[in-house]
């Protein structure tokens, strides 16, 4: 990664794209500059405002993948872009944006809203701004037909057409449309799960090391359920009993083997929620980690370039220093080393 500067940060931005690539791209620069994220979401706001209306929808996005990815780093920006979004949203309302990014930017809102990414305050503004420009252009208007003012008849007539021909919108299609939309950037880049904060290795060694203990390395109890006799599973050889007693003995051993079964197969679902708890704690954990590994690959270079401007000067200065005299060398004036300088009488004859 390069070292921050705004004219950087402006052309990452003006090469943004709709790829998830693109955007994840970007907010991983982001997060790391973490310190300077005052700089960065004035800048973001700059570019937004002059962006075109069909690139607004991705400027938000990014802020939303830096946002949720940054939290278990620092507030710094979740305070930056909580003070900036209010005039975001009412730049926002006051456009004709289409369709697609209206459901995008209210998905987006209803995001942040369920995670409580942001108090519910600052989301009822940014709402109310958004759908301010579309709330004007609901308000119902007196309508005139060649210059006349609609009779009650007249109305009456059209408003019953305007029932019958008017389709209505199927909102859960929007909605999951607007979901698929958004979900590859409102979570983790390797998961369709919420980023979440990395397990403590202590957790995650001690997770690892119940499952050794888990129904499916139970032997015995595998063996017992192996070995379990035939009547107690097929009904076919139910013919064969001869005599009460023989249906009772058999009665027990299907009650204990049910008993088992049922036994056994509840640690089985138990193993298999914790394997999927133990797979995402290992998710979250490794991308921790490459995230890390990231940074500290980023600041490994920026040491290595400080290091070669030292190693410069270094050279430039051993070679400063032996053009510099010697001054122990020097003739010492007050020993008399130096002849002394003539009077003004001697420089005239």
């Amino acid at each position: 990664m390069a070292s921050f500067n705004e004219d950087g940060l402006k052309k990452k931005l003006d090469d943004l794209n709709m790829s998830q690539q693109s955007i994840q791209t970007v907010s991983l620069w982001l997060i790391h500059h973490k310190k300077h994220a005052h700089t960065v979401v004035n800048v973001w706001y700059r570019e937004l405002v002059t962006a075109t209306d069909s690139r607004k929808l991705t400027f938000m996005y990014l802020a939303n993948d830096v946002i949720q990815n940054s939290k278990k780093k620092g507030p710094e920006y979740n305070k930056e872009f909580g003070n900036k979004l209010g005039k975001v949203f009412e730049h926002l309302g006051g456009l004709r944006l289409d369709e697609k990014s209206l459901r995008g930017l209210n998905r987006l809102l209803n995001v942040w809203e369920d995670r409580v990414v942001f108090d519910a305050d600052h989301i009822k503004t940014f709402k109310k701004n958004l759908n301010k420009g579309k709330q004007k252009e609901n308000t119902p208007k007196k309508r005139e037909i060649s210059g006349k003012v609609d009779t009650p008849v007249s109305k009456k007539r059209r408003d019953s057409t305007s029932e019958v021909t008017t389709p209505t919108t199927p909102e859960p299609r929007e909605r999951k449309e607007s979901e698929g939309e958004l979900s590859q950037f409102a979570v983790s880049p390797q998961s369709s799960t919420p980023p979440c904060d990395p397990p403590e290795p202590e957790q995650l060694i001690e997770a690892l090391q119940e499952l050794e203990n888990a129904a499916t390395s139970d032997a015995l109890i595998r063996e017992k359920i192996a070995n379990l006799p035939d009547e107690v599973s097929d009904v076919n050889l139910l013919n064969k009993l001869q005599d009460l007693a023989a249906g009772r003995a058999l009665c027990e051993e299907v009650e204990e083997a049910l008993s088992m079964l049922e036994a056994y197969n509840k640690r089985l679902s138990e193993e298999m929620e914790a394997r999927k708890a133990v797979a995402r704690m290992l998710h979250d954990y490794i991308a921790y980690q490459k995230d890390l590994l990231a940074q500290a690959e980023e600041t490994l270079e920026e040491h290595r370039q400080k290091q070669g401007k030292v190693k410069k000067v270094r050279e430039e200065l051993k070679a400063h220093l032996q053009n510099l005299p010697d001054i122990s060398k020097l003739p010492n004036i007050r020993m008399g080393g130096l002849a002394p300088l003539p009077s003004a009488g001697d420089l005239f004859t």
